[in-house]
């Protein structure tokens, strides 16, 4: 017998679904390629998974991981970093009057785990389950930025950012991105540590012309102090408040 199957059938080509998009976006004939599954089969469970928003889209239209999977983490309390994020990007949010986002490495890509979004006026959405290249960005930056050297040189081979840019991330820490992964977008990031390690980067992101074209010296201190309440909360093992 498969050992992937558990006997149930529609449960087993759902979670075919769920484990080809850990890899990242897929459009349908990447889901029916990656799952082996018809593509009409394909095509029925991920309309209804979306339904259920177990998976979403990205702003090409592929299937991501949707908001709901956080969401059941956060209530069983498994993740404590998302389930502190909550609040600490409501408060980046009002303080910088821009979207705010939570990434985590997933290996050769990164992925919004939680966010805060603006509600009005122009901004850059990156709804969660969003995944992301490595190679571009100012959370990427961050997400490398203290890795050991001989994983640095791999990862920099085709990406927007040099071994310099990323030793003045360690210096300063925090990065940003000018127009880097999207074209009039820019963006500041800072780590979040947990045990001595990097594990994400809370982010803030919008236009360049409210941003400017250099955002670090703006909203480098205010992301900053966000990051650091995060990785307050996973030291102490609690949620903290925005203020």
């Amino acid at each position: 017998m498969d050992t992937f199957s558990s006997g149930v059938g529609v449960i087993d080509k759902a979670v075919l679904i769920l484990t080809a998009l850990e890899a990242g976006p897929a459009n349908l004939a990447g889901l029916t390629a990656a799952t082996g599954l018809p593509r009409p089969t394909a095509h029925r469970l991920a309309i209804a998974l979306e339904h259920h928003r177990m998976i979403g889209r990205d702003a090409s239209g592929r299937f991501v991981l949707g908001p709901r999977l956080g969401e059941l983490s956060s209530a069983r309390g498994e993740d404590r970093l998302i389930a502190a994020a909550g609040p600490i990007l409501s408060g980046l949010r009002s303080a910088t009057g821009e979207s705010a986002q939570l990434y985590r490495r997933q290996g050769e890509h990164r992925v919004c785990i939680a966010s805060a979004e603006l509600t009005s006026g122009l901004r850059d959405t990156v709804p969660v389950g969003t995944v992301l290249p490595m190679k571009a960005g100012s959370a990427a930056q961050v997400l490398l930025a203290w890795e050991d050297s001989a994983t640095l040189q791999q990862e920099l081979r085709g990406a927007r950012f040099s071994a310099a840019a990323l030793a003045k991330v360690r210096q300063l820490q925090w990065a940003q991105s000018v127009g880097q992964r999207e074209p009039g977008v820019a963006s500041v990031s800072a780590p979040v540590r947990a045990s001595g390690q990097v594990i994400a980067a809370v982010s803030i992101s919008g236009p360049i012309e409210r941003l400017t074209r250099s955002p670090g010296q703006k909203y480098g201190p205010a992301v900053k102090e966000a990051a650091r309440k995060l990785s307050d909360a996973m030291r102490l093992g609690a949620t903290v408040d925005s203020r």
